[in-house]
């Protein structure tokens, strides 16, 4: 049972409240309804296992707007999460987009059934010319959603900061393909760097935004890309690591350890991650972290990360800007993990590259699959999870010992070569199929190939995450 609140607030109304949204509704005219800024509604989100609450923290000005003005209401069906904005007279949907958050994912951990945690969120759309009304939902099935949270912005209201501020740091341009609302518009942000590191972060930019648009379709679509750099001085090098004593201050508080995770890296700090990048233009952003530990995350929608001096950052940077970028799912399922899994039921996921197969006969990428494939799909399963659980086990000990990342780089370069060998061996090799074990789960949960870059440290996307980055280059580049 979720909590109701109502409050009123002079100009901003804030309503948490259930029910569910219309998305038909047509794209609007982008000057009848918008200036050409960003407006931002940063919002706190709490909740434990028996509560969900949302409130207001403020509404700002965010720079000039620099997504599409003709592709404004998303009908990707994609995230956890999906925000519209509509018209607070007609009702008419104006902007819509889906999304993850990072309590999304904690509130599937063990910690989420024993205490309440709070997160920073954010909002971005166009600036509106007229009081609209801003609708939160999640989802409730493969095409559902719920509404948990509504607020009534006047825009023309005293109480919304309508000035501007500047980005964290000095911007570089990496490449410029056009105007920022006919491509897509990603930000690479530098944390850890000392103010004499800014050259080593802008190669660092270079070589990871390289590696990216070497890696197919970025590769075919890069004119549809527009990257900038974004340095923000720190006054030590590196940044929090809490699972080795190594403490850090950061100005955007990016932290290995997430989920008491040695190496997954985010932000918590949503507040400090968007004031950095006030008055860039950009919708996706990667935060290049100047360390050498292995690590990195990514949250569609939100945020990617990568530690730029690993021996695998060029792997890393690549597979969490698929997680951020196009909501691809992890498809391993024998590492470690912190998240609460389930039995051999799963509902269907809503990232686009992993099923539950329910219905093989409707199959959400069997328009891809190989003539003459069964599905589900054998594969090697076995003799791969036997040579997983020999790395798990030597991984374990690494970590107890607390072992120089030179190891973990040997280990990991290891195994990368053993299952290239093992994988491309087998009978079904790159075939689209379901193959069984995905999403942190060796039942139930299927991938559509036997490698790809979210399965192992491969260098290539699948055809189904290839046409799903595709998808999201379209929506934001046409």
């Amino acid at each position: 049972m979720r909590l109701r609140i109502r409050t009123a607030p002079l100009a901003v109304l804030l309503t948490l409240c259930l029910g569910s949204a219309d998305l038909r509704a047509q794209n609007p005219e982008f000057r009848e309804y918008f200036a050409d800024r960003t407006m931002r509604v940063d919002y706190f989100h709490t909740g434990s296992a028996e509560l969900e609450v949302i409130s207001l923290d403020r509404v700002v000005s965010d720079g000039p707007w620099a997504g599409p003005r003709d592709r404004l209401v998303d009908e990707s069906n994609m995230g956890k999460f999906r925000f519209e904005v509509r018209d607070a007279d007609s009702g008419a949907l104006l902007y819509s987009r889906g999304f993850a958050s990072i309590y999304g994912e904690w509130e599937t951990t063990a910690e989420a059934a024993q205490l309440q945690r709070t997160f920073h969120e954010s909002l971005r759309f166009p600036w509106p010319l007229r009081p609209i009304r801003v609708i939160l939902h999640r989802r409730t099935g493969p095409r559902a959603f719920a509404q948990i949270w509504e607020t009534v912005v006047d825009p023309g209201s005293r109480f919304i900061n309508a000035a501007d501020r500047g980005p964290g740091g000095p911007v570089h341009t990496l490449f410029q393909s056009g105007p920022p609302s006919e491509k897509v518009d990603l930000v690479l942000v530098g944390e850890g760097y000392t103010p004499e590191q800014e050259s080593k972060f802008l190669a660092d930019a270079r070589r990871l935004s390289e590696a990216l648009f070497e890696t197919e379709p970025f590769r075919a679509r890069k004119g549809d890309f527009n990257v900038l750099a974004v340095f923000v001085p720190a006054e030590r090098p590196g940044v929090n690591r809490p699972h080795v004593g190594e403490f850090r201050r950061t100005p955007l508080s990016t932290e290995f350890n997430i989920f008491d995770s040695e190496r997954y890296l985010l932000t918590l700090d949503n507040r400090a991650l968007r004031e950095a990048l006030s008055g860039v233009p950009y919708e996706f952003v990667e935060i290049l972290v100047n360390e050498k530990q292995y690590g990195g995350g990514g949250i569609f929608n939100f945020q990617s990360t990568v530690a730029v001096d690993s021996e695998f950052a060029d792997y890393v940077f690549v597979h969490e800007f698929g997680h951020h970028f196009a909501g691809l799912a992890d498809e391993y399922y024998t590492s470690d993990v912190s998240y609460e899994t389930g039995g051999e039921t799963h509902p269907e996921p809503w990232e686009p590259n992993v099923t539950a197969l329910h219905d093989p006969e409707g199959l959400k990428w069997g328009d891809l699959v190989t003539p003459n494939t069964p599905i589900p799909t054998p594969w090697g399963k076995e003799a791969y999870e036997e040579h997983s659980n020999r790395i798990r086990a030597q991984r374990r000990a690494l970590v107890e010992r607390t072992a120089p990342e030179s190891e973990f780089d040997d280990l990991f370069a290891r195994q990368r070569e053993i299952e290239r060998e093992l994988l491309s061996a087998m009978q079904f090799a790159n075939r689209v199929g379901a193959f069984e074990g995905a999403m942190y789960e060796a039942r139930g949960l299927y991938r559509s190939e036997i490698d790809c870059i979210m399965f192992t440290r491969a260098e290539f996307f699948c055809h189904v995450c290839r046409r799903a980055i595709e998808r999201i280059i379209d929506l934001y580049a046409g």
